[in-house]
């Protein structure tokens, strides 16, 4: 019989209680597919006090004012609550108001480096006070990195921590720490294996947590093949690449799923009309719905093309506004919803206002939540030109829907999407470079081929049958969490 682990989950962002993207996403949906697996699996996140609703997610105070001793000067409080994220999953969320309750925001915070080495300590602390003795401690990106670290060293008489095996997902590695990584000044940079300062020391913001996080944790994943070898080079290992080459032994890929649970147009109350790939006609009531919302024009024949993710160059918005103003002259509609960059989201305004029939533009970070699955359902198509891309979740999302991808080939695109052509069985529409040219085409031909009803109805269907659940990633950790004990116990 397979052994059930006992697996502590700890992310700086979780769904439904806290979110900014696909983080909170994979933080929600991987614990609850193991623990449908029968494994004992507790998350651990921050309380954003301005965030979370403590009586809507009925979250009960555990633990008051526990003493949290950062070094041998600095002692700060902690609070415990527990929720359940599912009968079952327990949810422990760390409480410091000073720290993570002044804002509304979850980031942007000048001292994030503090912030997260407080909670990741905290953590740690919460672990030993349940007397959890996990087989694995999972930390999600560059606010846990910490945790790697402090396991073998300010915590490594700890009883209850000393078996458990550390497992760091990279999500997206151009985020190491609580500011830029670039802009760290040569001489302040963190070579990873030194002590860590005094908490009240400036140098404390200069922390790299994703390097610790690497040089230190058992095995290290992150989220797409494509990805995985990116990161090894130079032009997207953002300075990484050469720990990250030294660790290949510990380098593993798992990709992302998305909750079908969740994700289901079937029955799914939050878009306007049910339907699935067999009753796909329904599909266009949910396209009609979206047009008045959003004040476009009512018709059916007429493509809509979305974007859901955060407006960034990133993202790929430098090649959207060099396109934009000559893919409205076509016979189109586009909607464009998320928050981010101000002087991306400008231009887009001012191109809306010349194409009012024809653009929207939702520059909010809660309306796109609270329209995502609304967009993919009554969307044709969405575009994902990113620069780069770990993974990558939307796109998986709007297959779900019937909602087409066009995407750059890079990272998690790259491995999801299959570029169709004539004849071939594809599933959305890809470009290689990162050029304005190159997405114009990629955008043309799938405008092309939605003219054929039939070929278009056989395309969506292709990418609504897939599936991209959590099932079988779910499966793929738990491999990976014995890869992760396996290289603990050889002290690789």
């Amino acid at each position: 019989m397979a052994k059930n682990f006992k697996i502590v989950s700890i992310s700086s962002e979780v769904d439904p209680y806290s979110k900014t993207g696909g983080l909170a996403d994979v933080a929600r949906s991987l614990p609850k597919s193991l623990h449908r697996l029968g494994h004992e699996v507790i998350i651990i996140t921050p309380f954003y006090g301005r965030i979370i609703n403590r009586e809507k997610y009925k979250l009960e105070k555990i633990y008051s004012e526990v003493k949290i001793e950062i070094d041998q000067k600095n002692e700060i409080n902690a609070s415990y609550y527990r929720a359940e994220l599912m009968p079952g999953l327990k949810v422990y969320f760390v409480r410091n108001d000073k720290y993570f309750s002044r804002r509304k925001s979850l980031y942007g915070s000048s001292h994030e480096n503090a912030r997260f080495y407080f909670f990741d300590m905290a953590a740690l602390k919460l672990v030993s006070l349940l007397k959890f003795k996990a087989d694995i401690i999972h930390c999600h990106d560059w606010q846990s990195g910490l945790i790697p670290y402090l396991k073998k060293t300010r915590f490594k008489n700890s009883q209850t921590l000393s078996g458990a095996a550390v497992v760091y997902t990279i999500h997206n590695l151009v985020f190491q720490l609580g500011s830029n990584w670039w802009e760290v000044p040569l001489k302040y940079k963190d070579q990873g294996k030194s002590a860590l300062p005094d908490f009240n020391d400036r140098k404390i913001e200069y922390i790299n947590f994703a390097k610790r996080a690497i040089l230190n944790a058992d095995v290290i994943n992150t989220v797409s093949e494509t990805y995985a070898q990116e990161i090894l080079k130079r032009s997207f290992g953002q300075d990484l690449h050469r720990i990250l080459i030294n660790r290949q032994h510990k380098l593993f890929v798992i990709v992302n799923g998305i909750d079908y649970y969740n994700f289901n147009p079937k029955n799914e109350k939050s878009i306007y009309r049910n339907y699935d790939y067999k009753k796909l006609q329904r599909k266009k009531l949910n396209k009609k719905h979206i047009q008045k919302l959003f004040n476009l024009k009512i018709d059916q024949e007429i493509p809509v093309l979305c974007t859901t993710s955060r407006i960034s160059y990133q993202k790929g918005f430098s090649l959207i506004l060099e396109v934009l103003n000559k893919l409205l002259v076509f016979d189109i509609q586009m909607i464009i919803a998320g928050a981010g960059d101000n002087n991306f989201i400008k231009e887009l305004k001012k191109i809306a206002k010349k194409f009012p029939d024809k653009l929207a533009i939702i520059p909010s970070h809660e309306e796109t939540l609270k329209y995502e699955t609304q967009l993919y359902a009554g969307s044709d198509m969405i575009l994902l030109p990113s620069h780069y891309e770990p993974c990558g979740i939307n796109q998986m999302k709007a297959f779900r829907y019937g909602c087409v991808p066009i995407v750059r080939s890079t990272g998690g695109l790259s491995d999801t999407v299959i570029d169709y052509q004539p004849g071939n069985f594809g599933n959305g529409f890809k470009f290689t470079n990162y050029n304005s040219q190159e997405l114009l085409m990629a955008i043309t031909r799938a405008l092309e081929t939605y003219k054929y009803h039939k070929v278009w109805r056989d395309l969506v269907c292709r990418g609504m049958k897939p599936s991209f659940s959590w099932d079988l990633p779910a499966q793929k950790y738990l491999e990976l969490y014995k890869t992760a004990i396996k290289l603990k116990k050889e002290n690789v």
